[in-house]
């Protein structure tokens, strides 16, 4: 892109407002005027930008963007002060590909628990209705036809904005992405333009980095209050915060239940390993999904798909064929024993719960659920001491382990959840640090019939342990200890 071209698109966006650059100082040295590197000086959490400067210049950085003054040292470059740096790199980065959100449906979905279920059954419908899609997600990223593992949950500006062209280069007219509160707060969606957006729910996570559950409340609730009015909002009424969330969004608001009469209504008939039988709407329907959390899943991809316009009864026999999200309730059963093993991402006090009560609702008789669960280090600490006590309460036997500990000792994270476990239920855990060992105990307990439910990690295939990547992957060590247990 010309530097003329650049300075143009900056100050056509440089508009007063939350969601613009709010351009103070512009300094254009003409003789720069040629195919340049931009450099955008963004304060992050453990570093300043603004230190890299004089490197960036030193690497052919020819312009600079930046929430301070131009340093009087710096010569011949131009130098642009903005209010928000995060904002002006999203802003930037969507003009710069042309606009890409605005040549499809973007659907974004917020939320604590749900979030990759919810915008990789919407991929999966849309393809499935003949449409080529976009996925942006937790697990993978696709273009269409074209896959590979995701880095982040929802990527920096630059790369989400490089991504949606790609996405228009290979004709996807519709996206879905996840948008995770840090990616909110951190201006990564700046500049985007969204179709409609969903609420899943709200329960204790990350803490760490919002500090409080007000400000990761007001977060995602920001997000919605900036949805444009052409767009919709659809939110989950049977969470206490659901109304909330859309309490001031210029988008159009719709509201999905399975407790109260709302715009999109569903009622479970029977939750199995066969799948759930639901009413919709007043349409009976099957689906290959299991779980009461799933059923609220389902139920906003519905929603989602009719405010897109798309005919009742094709979305929901679409949809009663579409399977879940990698490492979502991912179950396996062994050949001889039948043991029934289960994967799942569940990694926050409210989705550890959802899990274990669809499971004990799963059993027929006096089937022992074995559960092997840890928690995450550098992470929220506060929700360590409530996952323990949740996985005692609705578990037989308990394992706590590692699950990516980080720089962390596992020992001392493993500690802090053995705190929350009432005495009553005491006896039931057992603290194995080794992640693999605490899987192999866990099926060798195991008798016919039995559940072992395999939590935290869930699609991952590594574990992060003092900074490494260690290949680690739940469903395959749990597939390895069942054949040991049929032998």
């Amino acid at each position: 892109m010309k530097l003329q071209e650049l300075l143009y698109k900056v100050n056509v966006i440089s508009i007063d407002g939350d969601r613009n650059i709010s351009v103070s100082n512009v300094c254009l040295d003409s003789r720069n005027a040629t195919e340049s590197s931009l450099f955008i000086a963004i304060n992050g959490s453990i570093t300043n930008g603004e230190q890299f400067i004089s490197n960036a210049i030193s690497n052919g950085a020819v312009v600079v963007v930046s929430e301070t003054a131009m340093p009087d040292k710096l010569k011949g470059i131009t130098y642009v002060q903005v209010k928000d740096a995060a904002n002006a790199a999203g802003l930037i980065s969507h003009h710069f590909h042309g606009e890409p959100s605005t040549k499809m449906k973007l659907i974004g979905v917020t939320g604590t628990n749900g979030k990759t279920t919810v915008a990789t059954v919407l991929h999966n419908l849309y393809t499935a209705m003949g449409f080529v899609c976009g996925l942006i997600s937790t697990v993978e990223n696709r273009v269409g036809t074209s896959k590979w593992e995701a880095t982040h949950t929802t990527p920096d500006a630059v790369t989400l904005n490089g991504l949606l062209a790609d996405m228009v280069k290979a004709t996807c007219t519709h996206v879905f992405m996840e948008c995770s509160s840090h990616a909110i707060q951190q201006q990564r969606l700046a500049g985007l333009h969204f179709a409609g957006g969903i609420f899943t729910n709200i329960t204790h996570d990350h803490l760490d980095f919002h500090k409080t559950f007000d400000e990761y409340i007001r977060v995602k609730k920001s997000w919605f209050d900036g949805l444009p009015s052409t767009a919709f909002a659809i939110s989950n009424a049977d969470d206490k915060r659901g109304a909330v969330m859309l309490q001031n969004t210029k988008a159009k608001k719709f509201y999905y239940s399975l407790k109260s009469i709302t715009n999109f209504k569903g009622k479970i008939l029977d939750n199995s390993l066969q799948g759930l039988h639901m009413t919709v709407n007043d349409t009976d329907v099957y689906f290959k999904m299991i779980g009461e959390f799933n059923a609220y899943n389902l139920l906003s991809v519905y929603a989602a798909a009719i405010c897109m316009g798309e005919a009742n009864q094709k979305v929901l026999i679409a949809l009663s064929n579409v399977d879940g999200a990698e490492g979502r309730f991912d179950y396996t059963v062994s050949s001889r024993q039948k043991v029934i093993g289960i994967v799942d991402y569940a990694h926050t006090p409210d989705a550890l719960l959802n899990v274990l009560a669809t499971i004990k609702n799963l059993r027929h008789g006096h089937e022992k659920i074995i559960t092997v669960v840890g928690c995450g280090g550098n992470r929220d600490k506060a929700k360590r001491p409530i996952m323990a006590q949740v996985a005692c309460e609705y578990s037989d036997k308990v394992f706590f382990t590692s699950d990516n500990p980080r720089s962390e000792n596992p020992l001392e994270i493993l500690k802090e959840m053995e705190a929350g476990v009432g005495i009553t239920v005491r006896k039931k855990f057992t603290s194995i640090a080794d992640r693999k060992t605490a899987i192999h105990n866990a099926v060798s307990l195991s008798a016919a019939d039995d559940i072992v439910l395999i939590a935290g990690k869930g699609h991952e295939k590594y574990q992060e342990i003092n900074g490494v990547r260690i290949a680690f992957d739940d469903k395959k060590i749990l597939t390895e200890m069942f054949e040991l247990l049929e032998k």
